[in-house]
């Protein structure tokens, strides 16, 4: 299915807190910005997208399934969304390249080890900016528990693959912004949205303050988004609703996109800053 057929079927819900959000569209997200046209790497169905514009700085997104769902990023997989497809609209095009190079499945191991990684950072160069987020696939199989040096048998810990990334993007003078994962759906009978801050988005933010990293708290920042919507409403959110907990439809990835764009203006020194267009201005 095409963006611009997704974009007519999703057009006439409107969930978004913004004026400028409630407008978008999956139809004005630009297709090469989720997925290219170079070589398919071995075991994958699609291209990693590149680049639009090789002489303009380029915002690299990495991640799982709730940055980049499926395997072509376009909603074909159940019309389920991940946030790195409306984020592109936030930003001017004219001045940065925004890449989602995030792929469902991954974990902070598996990405880190596979032909993700490995494709992706010779790609990293001076002035770019790497944003990841990982935690929703990284199960006891995929990474241990923690931000420590400890390791069982080819494992290491969540932490540990979050150190490696930042030292990477920096080694390619690039500068890297660590997310907190999205939260799974559930609710207190009082009508609280359930947290989880004790495991994977507490050790981001570990890890984002013993490397001095941006941190952008993405999954309160949601959590308290889908609070003031309420039940019903976070429940249309969700593809297929009302039984998916993790993976969102459009409006859900724009209402996380929105959450993202929230959390880099409240950075005291925001990388992304001087790249935010009219549309990010409107976000609170």
């Amino acid at each position: 299915m095409s963006f611009l057929r997704l974009g007519c079927l999703f057009a006439a819900i409107s969930l978004s807190s913004s004026v400028f959000a409630a407008e978008l569209q999956s139809s004005d997200i630009p297709r090469h910005t989720q997925i290219g046209t170079g070589p398919i790497p071995e075991g994958s169905k699609a291209a990693p997208a590149l680049p639009a514009d090789a002489k303009l700085p380029s915002l690299w997104l990495i991640g799982d399934s709730t940055v980049r769902n499926g395997s072509f990023g376009d909603g074909t997989n159940l019309n389920q969304w991940g946030w790195g497809a409306p984020l592109v609209a936030f930003f001017d095009a004219t001045k940065l390249n925004v890449v989602n190079r995030a792929w469902g499945g991954t974990s902070s191991r598996s990405f880190y080890e596979g032909w993700y990684w490995k494709l992706l950072k010779p790609e990293i160069k001076k002035g770019d900016i790497v944003m990841l987020q990982f935690g929703a696939n990284d199960n006891a199989r995929a990474s241990l528990p923690g931000t420590g040096d400890e390791t069982a048998g080819v494992l290491h810990t969540f932490g540990w693959y979050l150190k490696r990334y930042v030292e990477e993007v920096r080694a390619a003078g690039a500068t890297v912004v660590i997310c907190s994962l999205t939260p799974r759906k559930a609710w207190t009978p009082d009508g609280k949205f359930v947290r989880d801050n004790t495991t994977h988005a507490a050790w981001a933010a570990q890890v984002a303050k013993e490397v001095n990293a941006p941190f952008i708290d993405l999954y309160e920042l949601i959590a308290r988004r889908y609070e003031a919507l309420g039940l019903a409403k976070v429940d249309a959110l969700y593809v297929p609703s009302p039984t998916e907990h993790l993976h969102t439809g459009w409006d859900g990835a724009v209402v996380n996109a929105e959450c993202v764009v929230a959390g880099l203006k409240a950075l005291k020194d925001n990388p992304l800053a001087g790249f935010l267009n009219e549309r990010a201005a409107a976000v609170k």
